[in-house]
């Protein structure tokens, strides 16, 4: 559930001339695989594949065979890869051996492999085959030799410096960007506001209006509590909350503290209840008698939990609800699950139990291996292979400064998972309410991206059919942080927007209208139809009651606990 980064395209190996494999070795798709019978179809399944690449290997070493990287993998992009004898061969072996370690899992899938198995052995044989490129040896870099060559040795030095300096203060994992490049109140969360309102676990942030006259019904915003707020407010012209402010709306913002061991006892109550005290806030400083709300990723969940509360008390402080990338139902297919092992699971509540807290270092390297070409190896590449300094990228220097997670809400977010207790009517209680989702019935505006590896959009989908209430659903072309950080007028981009009317995702999709840009331009006009009549901006920001503390961005973005 943490918000990692998407950069450049996820490497796909393609092989041309892969020789037949008979069917034979996969097990029936309707038949999960058990005891003999499972066992027989698995090695069937490896002694083909074994049989295959052996083909493969021979056609490479004979020079016949036409294996290509795909055009979009990076790491082949030298000359080399394709001129040179030597290493046209090495990379086709490799690709050929990838290939062929990727099709056991599919068979494995296809087999009927119970579907979180299947991830794990997908996570395992990403991790692997990744791990064993060629290209993240120096010798087997065609590139980095020449900038070798090109630098006297000069790179091969840097390249070493960065490895020790990672080993010892970055977990022994290369740097994706150099956070010195942006501070935060500086260069980052630099939309102007006010902290209206803190307590031991919140601030909350009310921003000042840019335009004359603003809508009535404030919008709360509730960030994950696995991250910084400030991805929702990066530099102008990449901000959400500036886009928010730009279209008359009352912004205000939760700003979570960083916990520590003190805080182990943080619950999804301890979360649930400051999203209730915001709106009470908010309501309080605009006069309003509801508010809309948007809770992004894990910060949705405990959004849909409060949701929850306030049908059974039937409280109707909140008017409407989006969500972005928010996964409620756990049980699909999604990579996530390659972390779902006993062992694993068991291993991450005993570093909890131990710590207080799940330290933001452990979950930011998780969800890293989960695109280890992208997150790990692209970077290892650059920086202890070539000698490069590391990029200098807003959304990259966000992702490094992650935040802790309470041992309590860690266990309760296991349980979600492992157990899909939201979509079990009573099976969590929060704040004295059992969860039904059912009696959810305010408007909901969900989305949903393509190529999202944390928040599969088929699972952002399904939490559309779980209220009761009308649903939109907008479904971006980008990934996780990617469909969050996207202003409009980026013409490679596109989303796509239907009412959500039934349970199948491809059915929405292949009615759903697409349009080029960014899915905050039908966002926008949405809320904005639910905030209300226009009245003058307020001059000045906060209330009696919840006067001005400090200026935005607060102290609890930045690990400051004021006296």
């Amino acid at each position: 559930m943490s918000d990692a980064v998407t950069v450049p395209p996820p490497r796909t190996s393609q092989e041309a001339d892969r020789p037949h494999v008979p069917e034979g070795g996969a097990a029936p798709a309707h038949a999960a695989p058990g005891g003999l019978a499972g066992a027989l179809a698995g090695a069937k399944a490896v002694v083909a594949e074994t049989v295959g690449l052996g083909r493969d290997l021979a056609a490479i070493t004979a020079g016949t065979a036409r294996t290509a990287p795909a055009p979009e993998d990076r790491r082949f992009a030298d000359p080399a890869w394709r001129d040179n004898p030597a290493y046209r061969r090495l990379g086709q072996g490799y690709l050929a051996w990838s290939a062929a370690l990727d099709r056991l899992v599919d068979r494995y899938q296809a087999g009927g492999g119970d579907p979180r198995a299947v991830e794990r052995a997908r996570f395992a044989v990403g991790a692997l085959t990744s791990a064993a490129a060629p290209t993240n040896t120096l010798l087997g870099n065609p590139a980095a030799l020449k900038k070798a060559v090109e630098t006297g040795g000069r790179s091969v030095v840097r390249g070493a410096k960065a490895l020790v300096t990672d080993v010892v203060h970055n977990g022994g994992l290369p740097q994706q960007t150099d956070r010195s490049a942006f501070v935060v109140g500086r260069d980052v969360a630099v939309t102007p506001g006010a902290v209206v309102y803190r307590d031991e676990v919140i601030e909350l942030i009310q921003y000042r209006p840019t335009t004359a006259r603003v809508r009535e019904r404030p919008l709360l915003l509730v960030p994950p509590m696995i991250n910084r707020y400030y991805m929702l407010d990066l530099r102008p012209g990449r901000s959400f909350v500036e886009y928010a402010v730009a279209q008359g709306l009352q912004v205000f913002l939760i700003s979570w503290r960083n916990p520590s061991r003190q805080h182990a006892h943080w619950d999804l109550d301890t979360y649930a209840e400051r999203i209730r005290r915001a709106i009470a806030v908010a309501r309080q400083v605009t006069g309003s008698p509801d508010v809309n709300t948007m809770g992004f990723c894990a910060g949705g969940i405990v959004l849909t939990t409060l949701l929850n509360h306030l049908a059974a008390v039937e409280d109707t402080s909140v008017h409407s609800a989006a969500f972005g990338v928010t996964l409620l139902d756990f049980s699909g297919s999604a990579p996530i699950n390659a972390f779902s092992g006993r062992r694993m699971v068991g291993l991450s509540k005993r570093i909890s139990r131990t710590r207080g807290v799940i330290p933001a270092r452990t979950m930011g390297s998780v969800f890293t291996w989960m695109r280890p070409d992208d997150l790990i190896f692209n970077y290892l590449v650059d920086q202890w292979l070539m000698g490069q300094a590391p990029p200098a990228f807003d959304v990259l220097a966000w992702n490094a400064d992650g935040t802790n997670l309470p041992a309590a809400l860690h266990e309760q977010f296991l349980r979600i998972y492992q157990e899909h207790t939201l979509v079990r009517p009573g099976a969590e209680t929060v704040l004295g309410s059992p969860v039904d989702l059912g009696s959810i019935t305010v408007p909901t505006f969900v989305t949903g991206a393509v190529t999202d590896h944390i928040t599969p959009w088929t699972g952002c989908y399904r939490t559309t059919q779980l209220f009761s209430g009308p649903s939109t659903f907008v479904l971006s072309s980008s990934g996780h942080v990617q469909s969050l950080v996207n202003p409009p007028g980026n013409p490679r981009m596109n989303w796509s927007i239907g009412s959500a009317t039934g349970p199948d995702p491809e059915e929405w999709r292949a009615t759903a209208e697409r349009h080029t840009g960014s899915w905050w331009e039908s966002w926008a006009p949405w809320t904005v139809e639910r905030s209300g009549d226009e009245v003058p901006a307020p001059r000045e920001l906060g209330s009696g009651n919840h006067p001005p503390l400090e200026a935005a961005p607060g102290s609890y973005v930045l690990d400051r606990v004021p006296g």
